[in-house]
């Protein structure tokens, strides 16, 4: 039999196989081709920061994806490490903490992912010595600090 039954929002219906093949192949193709239906992954389920180590292999991991990543919201400590990735982007409404990690090499590692600007910037103020967040604007890393700001979300 060509027709498949199953429930959807608690009703039965009728497909044809080639019409839900169709619809899958669809969808896939609008996903595949359409930029506003890739979910563009962001920093915000990573907002509170966390190990450095584990931030550098995770932050690996999603560039090499080639996926566009959006800093937004509350980035701090190690989420802020994310500034290194090619495929990364800064919402000018994003709020990032620095400060120094729990270890010197981990405090290098937050240092080792910033641009020349930013680094000296953090490294003349003394922002990377103490474990008092200093907030910069997702606005003033773009301006000040010359990354890339993200497309309004639409």
């Amino acid at each position: 039999m060509d027709v498949v039954n199953f429930l959807k929002f608690g009703f039965p219906a009728k497909v044809s196989r080639s019409g839900m093949i169709f619809s899958l192949a669809l969808f896939s193709a609008l996903t595949y081709f359409c930029e506003d239906a890739i979910a563009q992954d962001s920093s915000s389920r990573y907002g509170m920061g966390g190990q450095t180590r584990q931030f550098g292999e995770m932050r690996k991991q999603l560039s090499e994806s080639g996926q566009p990543f959006r800093i937004e919201g509350h980035c701090q400590s190690a989420c802020t490490m994310f500034l290194k990735m090619k495929n990364a982007c800064v919402d000018p409404n994003a709020e990032l903490l620095f400060h120094a990690a729990e270890t010197p090499k981990g405090t290098q590692r937050m240092l080792n992912s910033y641009n020349g600007s930013l680094r000296s910037y953090l490294i003349a103020n003394h922002i990377m010595e103490t474990s008092t967040f200093t907030t910069i604007s997702g606005r003033d890393v773009i301006r000040k600090f010359g990354y890339r700001a993200c497309s309004p979300k639409s």
